[in-house]
């Protein structure tokens, strides 16, 4: 395991961005700077170091942004969203998955996505947390599956409970109705 600079290992991590993409457009202009070589057509030397240098300076630029702004962290004692961190004692209960055969939408959805961007970043999922104050916040993830298992044993395993309290809204899970009301 790798340390988090808390020295608590880390238990979940999306880097947000690598830096192996950097490398796609320089790759892409030394294979067009091959292909003219061996067709024995003219060269475009400047053109394409131009293009390749520019490119990859522009990915450099994405791949910070998204290592910082998109990365997320699990430790022991914290979770960080992007610029935002929130320590694992003010997380209360992480909130069930969204019922894709529900129409309607969960409280959590609409709550303040953590980080400090405006909502979920894209291909991203949310996760609905409550948190010690009783408000809701949505947690993300490329592996939101994977997010939720870790959060979930890491609150267990602070809390020493068998299972984390997980909310199935107001009415409970043997309370929810179908949509087309045969159960009712």
């Amino acid at each position: 395991m790798t340390e988090a600079a808390d020295g608590s290992g880390v238990l979940f991590a999306e880097p947000g961005a690598r830096w192996r993409s950097v490398s796609y457009g320089p790759g892409l202009c030394s294979i067009i700077l091959f292909i003219e070589l061996v067709t024995a057509s003219r060269v475009h030397w400047f053109a394409l170091i131009f293009c390749a240098a520019l490119i990859a300076v522009f990915v450099v630029l994405q791949v910070i942004a998204g290592q910082r702004h998109v990365s997320v962290e699990l430790t022991e004692n914290a979770l960080r969203e992007g610029t935002e961190t929130l320590p694992l004692t003010t997380i209360d209960a992480v909130l069930p998955e969204r019922d894709e055969d529900s129409w309607d939408d969960e409280d959590w959805e609409s709550a303040r996505a953590l980080g400090e961007l405006s909502g979920v970043p894209r291909r991203r999922s949310g996760i609905g947390l409550r948190l010690a104050d009783g408000s809701l916040v949505q947690a993300w993830a490329k592996d939101h599956r994977g997010l939720r298992a870790a959060l979930t044993e890491t609150l267990d395993r602070q809390r020493g409970t068998g299972s984390i309290d997980t909310v199935e809204g107001s009415e409970g899970i043997d309370d929810r109705h179908s949509e087309n009301g045969a159960d009712r």
